[in-house]
């Protein structure tokens, strides 16, 4: 009787035992490249914003709303400071063309990129402004976020809230 009981307990101990086993692992490198997405290149963003930035502050220095327009998408939304948020690209242009009609408080503007981070086409931009005299003094500053979107290429703002600081 003894000996017919040690092959069912042989089989069920060995199957125990392998159940308790790890799994195989998978190729890490093959597995990555199915489910993850690709990191972005943070530095390589961060300098396509800024650079954006400095067409930005070039545009806004001439009052060139063309230039200005450029790096609007057509479904943007700007939320500006002490106004109600404009949507669509055709309403931040009249937006923009009546404010460069009024006298400038300020010479120049000069925009600077303090951080961005985000993931896939959608970044975010969060930023100072510096509102300069003539002699390039700084008299003013404020805050800014703005989201692009890679659309075509190229990164176009999609959403934007800017305010000054107070003094």
């Amino acid at each position: 009787m003894k000996k017919t009981m040690f092959l069912p307990v042989c089989i069920v101990s060995v199957l125990l035992f392998a159940s308790c086993a790890e799994a195989p692992k998978k190729d890490s490198a093959v597995e990555s490249t199915t489910t993850e997405t690709p990191k972005q290149d943070m530095a390589q963003v961060r300098s396509e914003i800024a650079a954006i930035e400095k067409q930005w502050a070039a545009a806004e220095n001439a009052k060139d709303v063309n230039a200005l327009m450029a790096l609007y998408a057509d479904d943007a939304v700007t939320m500006p400071d002490g106004a109600a948020s404009i949507s669509g690209k055709a309403a931040i242009q009249k937006y923009h063309e009546a404010n460069y009609a009024k006298p400038a408080k300020h010479a120049s503007i000069d925009f600077e990129t303090v951080d961005v981070y985000g993931q896939g086409d959608v970044v975010t931009e969060v930023g100072k402004t510096m509102y300069k005299d003539a002699a390039g003094k700084t008299i003013g500053s404020g805050k800014y976020v703005a989201i692009y979107e890679k659309r075509d290429g190229k990164y176009v703002c999609i959403r934007e809230i800017y305010n000054k600081d107070s003094k």
